[in-house]
C-alpha cells in the first residue's frame, strides 16, 4: 500500500475537490516563502546574531510547522480514502492565514520584548493546530477501519505537544531567571521538536519512506509504529515534567525512553531502504535529516549527562538549535517536498518523474556542500571557517527555492503537454539515481575553496598565520636536532604550566589550548612569536624556533597579563646572561601597552591643551545626548544589550577601540520605577568574553552575572526593589579595564513620589585609558594604566570636554535635575556647577537635601557640591538664575582640568 494511491469513493454530503491537479497559493508557496526569508537572515547571522533565533523560528514555527498542517491532512485524507470538500479547504484556508498570523506576532513579540503579542501568536498558532486535530479525529472516527490508522493517532498525539510547548515558550518570554530559563528551554525545545515536529515525521515515514523509495512496506511497520506510540509519548511527558521539576536525571531517562521508542519504530524503515537504496535528492536529503536528528537527540542526552544543572544544560544551546533547524528540519522539508510536489499536481508516473529530474540536479554536490559545511559550522574551528562553513551550507541549501520553482513549471508544462491520459502511454525509460562522482568532487572541492578562502580572510584567526621563527633569541647556538613539544592550556587567567623547561638548541613546539570556556586568549612570545586569538576550545600549534636564552611569554587580551597570565620559556644550559633578544620599544610594553606618561600631556601629541581649542574639534563632532530617557510604558521592561568592539571618540578627535553596550559609551540608561521588572537579553558580538553586573538587582551572582564567550547570550532578570540612580558594568576580570574601556551605565530608579521637572540629564564620570595617539594609532584600552589608575582623561559620558565644545542649554528659571553615577573605575567625583546652588541633593538611596531641607526637616540653606565614591550615585536639582554660560566640573581640579568639565548655556524662553 502507499499513501498516494487514488482514495476510494465515499458518499458525501458537499461538494468535493479532486486529491491532486490542484494548486493553492496559501498551501503550496507560503512554505517557500518562509525558508527564504530565513535563508536571508540566516546569512546574516554571523554579523547579526540576534537574527538566529528569528531565522530558527522561521524554518521550525514557519515553513515547518505550514507544511505538517498542510501534508498531515492530505495523509490522512489518503489513508482514510476520505475526499476534500470544498468547505473543507476552507476551513484548512482560514487555519493557514490564523498560523501565518500568530507566527508573525510571536517572531516580533519576542524580537521587540512585547510579551502580549508572543502571547497572543502563541495562544492563536495552539488554536489552529488544535483545530486541525480536531477534524483529524473526526476523520479517523467517520473512517472505515483500515491498516496505518496509528499515522493519524501520532499525528492527534503531535496536535497536543505543540500548545504544551508553544505555554513553554510563553514563558521563556517573560524572561526568568538562569535556572527557571534552562528548565523551560528543554522542556519547549524537546516538546516541540520531539513532540510536536518528531511524532509527525515518525508517524508519516511509517508509510511515505516506502512510497518514496517506490518499494514495499514492511510486514511489520503497523504493529511495529502502535508499539512504539505510547513509549514515544510516555518518553516526552516523563520530559516535560523532569524538567518542570527540574529532576535531571528523570529528563535523561525519558529522552532514553524516547530514543528506545525511535529504535524499536525504526526497524520497519530497514527493509525497505535495503531492497530500495536511495536513488533521487527526495530520499537522501529525508535520509540526511534524520542523521542530524539522531545527532540532535545524541547532543542533548550527551549534556543531560555531563551537565549538572538545567541552566548549564541550556547553555551553548547553539550547536543543538542549528543541528535542528538546518541538519534535520531544513533537510527534511527540502526532502518531503521534492517528492510531494510532482505527486500532488498528478498527470501520473510521467510528469512525477519530470518534476524529479529538475529536483535531481546537480543533487550530490548540493548535498556534499550542505553536510560538509554543516559539519564545518558546528566544529571547534576558528569563527572564519565556522562563517565559511555557515554560508555554504545555507547558500546549497538554498538552491532549492529557485529549484522548487523549476520543478514546479517543468511538472505542469508536462502536464498540459501529455498524450490522452486514455490512450496508450510510451514506456518510461529506467529510473536513475543521482549518484555522481564528479559532482562529489565538485562539492568536496566548493567546501575546499570556502575553507581556503577562510583561512585567507582571517589566517591568525584561523590559527595558520605562517609562525615566525624564534632564531632570533638564539645567539651562536647550534641546533641539536631534537624538538620538544609541550601542551599548555590556558584557563582562569593562566597557562598552565606557566613554565617550560627547554634544553638549548632544541626547537620548541607548544600546542596551545584554550579550555577557558568564558573568554578568548592568546600567547605572544618577546621574541615576536604569536599564536593568534582563540576562543573557547580552539587549538593552535605554535612553532617558537630554536631555543637559545629564556623567553617571556604573555597573553596579550587586554588585561590578562595584569592578571598574571604570563609563561617563561627557561632554556637549560644556557650561557649566564643570554636573552631572548626582544627589544620592548621606546621602553614599552609591548603587550599590555604600559607607559610611563599616563595622562601627562605628552601622552597627546600637541598636549591636552589642544582638546580645549575649538578649532581642533572636528566640524561633524557631536556630544552624547545627556537627556534622561522617559519613564517606559508599564511595569516589565524587555532590553537586549548587545556588547560590541567600536571604534569612538574619548575626547574631541581623539579616538580609541571601545567596549560598548550597544555600540556606546556610556551604555543606554534604563528608567523605571520601585517594583518594576527588568528582563534583560546579553548578547556577546565582542571578541573576548564578557559579563553584566546589575547593581540595582537583589540576587545571587553565579549564574546571572557569569562570564559568556563570543557568539553566547544569556538572560538577566530582576525587580527593581530601591530608588536610586545604579551602575551596571562588565563583572569580567580585571574589571578595571572591562570598566575603563567602556562597559558600564546607569539604571535610574525613581523615589516614590519624585516631583516633576522641566528637565533631567544623567551624567557619568569615567576615566579612558589611552593607548597610541588616538588619531593615526588607534587602539583599544591601555590595561596596565588602568589597573594602576592613571587615566588619560575623565569624562563625563565617555568623551572629555565633550559638553565644553557642544553646551547643553537650558531655559532661565527652569528647574532641572542632574543624575550623576561615578562609573570610575578610579577617582572621586565632586560635581559642581560655577554659578549654581543645589537645593536638593540625593546620594545612595536618600536625601541630603530636599527643597532647602535637611533630612531633619531643619532649613539648612543649600549645597554646593555632590561627592560620590567610584559606583555610587545621585541627584541634584537647581535652577539657573540668570542667562549665561555656566561651568559645570568635577570639583577634584586635577580631574575636571583633564576632562571632567562641560557648560550649561542658560537662555530666556523663546
Amino acid at each position: 500500500m502507499t499513501i498516494d494511491s487514488p482514495p476510494t469513493p465515499r458518499p458525501a454530503t458537499e461538494p468535493t475537490l479532486p486529491q491532486r491537479g490542484t494548486t493553492s497559493v496559501l498551501r503550496d508557496r507560503v512554505p517557500v516563502a518562509w525558508l527564504g526569508i530565513a535563508l536571508v537572515f540566516g546569512l546574516a547571522y554571523p554579523w547579526f546574531p540576534g537574527l538566529g533565533w528569528v531565522a530558527v523560528h522561521l524554518i521550525l514555527l514557519g515553513a515547518l510547522t505550514h507544511s505538517i498542517m498542510v501534508w498531515t491532512a492530505h495523509f490522512a485524507r489518503a489513508l482514510l480514502k476520505t475526499r476534500v470538500t470544498v468547505a473543507g479547504r476552507r476551513r484548512a484556508d482560514q487555519r493557514i492565514v490564523g498560523h501565518i498570523i500568530g507566527t508573525v506576532l510571536v517572531l516580533v513579540g519576542v524580537s521587540v520584548g512585547s510579551w502580549p503579542a508572543t502571547t497572543v501568536g502563541a495562544v492563536l498558532i495552539s488554536a489552529v493546530v488544535l483545530w486541525h486535530g480536531a477534524e483529524l479525529w473526526q476523520q479517523l472516527r467517520d473512517a472505515l477501519p483500515g491498516r496505518f490508522r496509528v499515522t493519524i493517532r501520532y499525528y492527534l498525539a503531535a496536535a497536543v505537544c505543540l500548545p504544551v510547548g508553544a505555554t513553554f515558550g510563553v514563558l521563556l518570554a517573560r524572561g526568568p531567571g538562569d535556572e527557571e530559563h534552562g528548565r523551560l528551554i528543554v522542556a519547549h525545545s524537546l516538546t516541540m521538536v520531539l513532540g510536536w515536529v518528531g511524532l509527525t515525521v515518525i508517524g508519516t515515514l511509517l508509510t511515505l519512506w516506502a512510497t518514496m523509495l517506490r518499494t514495499r512496506l514492511d510486514d511489520r511497520a503497523d504493529r511495529l509504529a502502535r508499539q512504539a506510540l505510547p513509549v514515544l509519548v510516555l518518553g516526552l511527558l516523563v520530559i516535560a515534567v523532569a524538567a518542570l521539576a527540574e529532576l535531571r536525571w528523570a529528563a535523561l531517562l525519558g529522552l532514553v525512553g524516547y530514543l528506545v521508542g525511535i529504535v524499536w519504530w525504526g526497524r520497519a524503515l530497514i527493509r525497505p531502504t535495503r531492497t530500495a537504496p536511495p536513488k533521487h535528492v527526495s530520499t537522501w536529503s529525508v535520509a540526511a535529516a534524520l542523521a542530524w536528528f539522531t545527532v540532535a537527540v545524541v547532543l542533548i542526552l550527551v549534556r543531560l549527562i555531563r551537565r549538572p544543572t538545567f541552566a548549564e544544560v541550556a547553555d551553548a544551546y547553539t550547536p543543538i538549535t542549528i543541528v535542528v533547524a538546518v541538519g534535520f528540519a531544513a533537510q527534511l522539508l527540502i526532502g518531503a517536498l521534492s517528492h510531494l510536489v510532482p505527486v500532488i499536481i498528478g498527470g501520473g508516473a510521467r510528469v512525477w518523474r519530470v518534476g524529479q529530474e529538475v529536483f535531481d540536479r546537480y543533487a550530490v554536490t548540493r548535498l556534499t556542500v550542505a553536510n560538509l559545511g554543516l559539519i564545518l559550522w558546528l566544529a571547534p574551528t576558528p569563527p572564519a571557517v565556522r562563517t565559511a562553513g555557515a554560508a555554504v551550507t545555507l547558500l546549497a541549501l538554498g538552491t532549492f527555492l529557485p529549484i522548487i520553482i523549476l520543478a514546479t513549471r517543468a511538472a505542469l508544462r508536462e502536464k498540459e503537454n501529455r498524450p490522452d491520459p486514455d490512450g496508450p502511454r510510451p514506456p518510461l525509460p529506467p529510473e536513475r539515481g543521482i549518484w555522481s562522482a564528479g559532482q562529489f568532487v565538485a562539492g568536496l572541492a566548493v567546501v575546499a575553496v570556502a575553507l581556503s578562502a577562510a583561512v585567507a580572510w582571517d589566517p591568525t584567526a584561523a590559527g595558520f598565520t605562517p609562525a615566525r621563527s624564534g632564531a632570533g633569541a638564539v645567539t651562536e647556538v647550534r641546533p641539536s636536532g631534537n624538538t620538544t613539544t609541550v601542551e599548555v592550556a590556558m584557563v582562569g587567567m593562566r597557562f598552565t604550566p606557566d613554565r617550560i623547561t627547554v634544553p638549548v638548541g632544541d626547537r620548541l613546539v607548544i600546542e596551545l589550548v584554550n579550555n577557558d570556556p568564558t573568554t578568548t586568549h592568546d600567547l605572544v612570545l618577546a621574541t615576536g612569536v604569536d599564536s593568534g586569538r582563540l576562543l573557547p576550545g580552539e587549538r593552535a600549534t605554535v612553532d617558537v624556533g630554536i631555543v637559545g636564552a629564556d623567553i617571556d611569554g604573555w597573553c596579550s587580551v587586554a588585561g590578562h597579563r595584569q592578571m598574571g597570565m604570563t609563561l617563561l620559556v627557561v632554556a637549560e644550559g644556557a650561557a649566564p646572561g643570554a636573552d631572548s633578544g626582544a627589544v620592548a620599544e621606546s621602553g614599552a610594553d609591548p603587550a599590555s601597552g604600559m607607559h610611563g606618561d599616563h595622562g601627562s600631556d605628552a601622552a597627546m601629541p600637541g598636549g591636552h591643551g589642544m582638546v580645549h581649542a575649538d578649532d581642533d574639534v572636528p566640524a561633524d563632532f557631536t556630544a552624547v545626548d545627556p537627556t534622561l530617557p522617559p519613564l517606559p510604558a508599564g511595569t516589565e521592561h524587555h532590553i537586549t544589550l548587545t556588547v560590541e568592539d567600536t571604534e569612538l571618540e574619548i575626547a574631541p578627535g581623539i579616538r580609541q577601540t571601545r567596549w560598548t553596550f550597544n555600540g556606546g559609551v556610556p551604555a543606554p540608561t534604563l528608567h523605571g520605577r520601585v517594583g518594576d521588572r527588568f528582563v534583560i537579553t546579553l548578547v556577546n558580538d565582542a571578541s573576548m568574553g564578557h559579563s553584566i553586573d546589575f547593581h540595582a538587582s537583589a540576587l545571587a551572582p553565579d549564574r546571572p552575572m557569569r562570564t559568556i564567550p563570543p557568539g553566547e547570550s544569556l538572560t538577566y532578570t530582576f525587580t527593581a526593589q530601591r530608588a536610586g540612580i545604579w551602575m551596571y558594568h562588565c563583572a569580567s576580570m580585571p574589571m578595571s579595564a572591562h570598566i575603563a574601556a567602556g562597559l558600564h551605565g546607569a539604571v535610574v530608579i525613581e523615589p516614590p513620589d519624585l516631583p516633576p521637572v522641566d528637565a533631567s540629564y544623567v551624567f557619568q564620570q569615567s576615566g579612558a585609558y589611552l593607548q597610541g595617539d588616538g588619531r593615526d594609532d588607534i587602539r583599544e584600552v591601555d590595561a596596565g594604566a588602568a589597573l594602576s589608575g592613571q587615566p588619560t582623561f575623565y569624562t563625563f559620558n565617555g568623551v572629555a570636554f565633550q559638553y565644553d565644545h557642544r553646551p547643553i542649554e537650558v531655559e532661565v528659571g527652569k528647574r532641572i535635575r542632574l543624575w550623576l553615577l561615578n562609573a570610575g573605575p578610579t577617582g572621586a567625583m565632586s560635581f559642581h556647577v560655577i554659578g549654581g546652588q543645589f537645593d536638593t541633593t540625593y546620594a545612595e538611596g536618600g536625601y541630603l537635601l530636599k527643597d532647602g531641607r535637611d533630612a531633619f526637616g531643619s532649613v539648612s540653606g543649600g549645597s554646593q557640591a555632590l561627592s560620590l565614591a567610584p559606583g555610587q550615585g545621585g541627584f541634584v536639582e537647581l535652577t539657573l538664575p540668570e542667562a549665561g554660560t555656566y561651568s559645570f566640573v568635577n570639583h577634584d581640579m586635577p580631574l575636571g582640568e583633564n576632562g571632567a568639565h562641560g557648560l550649561f548655556r542658560a537662555v530666556h524662553a523663546k
